[in-house]
């Protein structure tokens, strides 16, 4: 037994000497990986740390549910259509290769983009807004999902132990911003749990703040976020015929292509091209401009279009519904409501003793799945799905 755990051991030095030789000087190495807490010592883990990172978020419950979560259509009923749980594995499988050819750490890429969107809410950007807005009316400020992804991995998970992850994972999540348009994206190096702290207080307090990654891994997948979805989501509006592909911006057609296959391949090999053994990650200025039109275009044509608008008002009404019940049952300690049967059940006591019982309604709401948050509604007010096409 002991000369296998001496052989285990001699395979993780050797992985991590690997790293030191084969990736590049801007890559963020195994070996530094930082914890909020000291690792209970395993005898025979011969894992890298980012690789423990990407296995904990597998196998955590909020992963398991990004499934049946929103990625842009809601309520469609096509099996075609993106979910959330493609969405990630898109990113992931992106970032992944962009990092390769750029010499970084894919594990610490694979845990991050795997990370990034758990803490999206039912029914996507939509619901963000009305939990958001729920969220501000009972004082709790804005309710952002990158601030929510981290809380879920570090203060949630494992009945509120939390995941324990490297800082570098928690930083590349809530950096991740895939909203918000960058040509050029260079790692601010340096932080510490501190200095994440305070961005993480100043990010809910202005959720409009720009934050930027610590390493050029959490830099990849920021841009591969946007990379993997821009292109599929024209398809799947496409294919539920909302718009036609001749609509799209014909200068970004020019440079980008009209598929999602080609607009991938263009802007991952452009990526590539403009951050080799750079210490930025970067698009061309002339393949940055015709992205930022393709998402103009997108927040236009798909994303703010309202023929896929007809039930937000009515999913809008469910969240204040649920949100109201959750609360009266915590305030009057209602333990047969299934927010104490299926949430709060052995639940650490540092977690109930220190959120209120707001923050705990927030909580079990955006983990939860389209689908179960509609079978807690009243069937007589539940919106249908749609069938076909626009």
């Amino acid at each position: 037994m002991g000369s296998n755990s001496t052989d285990l051991r001699h395979l993780k030095e050797s992985l991590n000497d690997r790293e030191r030789r084969f990736l590049s000087p801007l890559a963020a190495y195994s070996k530094d990986a930082i914890r909020r807490h000291p690792e209970e010592k395993i005898e025979f883990d011969h894992r890298q740390n980012y690789a423990v990172d990407s296995d904990r978020i597998l196998h955590s419950l909020a992963y398991t549910r990004y499934i049946d979560k929103t990625q842009v259509f809601y309520l469609i009923d096509n099996d075609h259509i993106t979910h959330r749980v493609l969405h990630v594995q898109l990113v992931s499988k992106i970032s992944r290769t962009i990092g390769r050819f750029l010499g970084l750490n894919e594990d610490l890429i694979e845990a991050i983009a795997l990370g990034h969107d758990i803490g999206h809410c039912p029914f996507g950007h939509d619901g963000e807004m009305f939990l958001s807005e729920i969220s501000e009316a009972h004082g709790l400020g804005p309710f952002r999902h990158n601030i929510q992804s981290v809380r879920f991995l570090d203060k949630i998970e494992r009945k509120g132990r939390g995941w324990n992850l490297s800082l570098q994972v928690l930083d590349g999540i809530l950096c991740h911003d895939g909203e918000i348009h960058s040509q050029a994206l260079q790692p601010q190096r340096g932080k510490s749990f501190d200095t994440f702290d305070k961005e993480i207080a100043s990010k809910a307090a202005n959720p409009d703040l720009p934050l930027t990654p610590m390493t050029m891994e959490g830099c990849v997948v920021r841009m591969a976020d946007t990379i993997s979805y821009i292109g599929r989501d024209i398809e799947d509006a496409i294919r539920l015929n909302l718009i036609k592909r001749s609509d799209l911006p014909e200068t970004s057609v020019r440079r980008l292509g009209n598929t999602n296959g080609s607009i991938v391949y263009n802007l991952v090999s452009d990526v590539i091209k403009n951050s080799f053994q750079k210490p930025t990650i970067a698009f061309s200025e002339e393949v940055s401009d015709a992205l930022k039109k393709l998402r103009e275009f997108n927040l236009k044509e798909i994303y703010l279009n309202r023929k896929i608008k007809p039930p937000a008002g009515k999913i809008r009404h469910l969240f204040e519904v649920l949100f109201e019940r959750y609360l009266k049952d915590l305030e009057e300690g209602n333990e047969s409501s299934i927010i104490f049967a299926e949430y709060l059940d052995n639940m650490s006591s540092d977690y109930k003793d220190n959120t209120s019982p707001a923050e705990i309604a927030r909580d079990f709401i955006a983990g939860m799945t389209d689908d179960y948050f509609l079978r807690q509604c009243p069937p007589e007010i539940r919106p249908r799905k749609i069938t076909g096409r626009f």
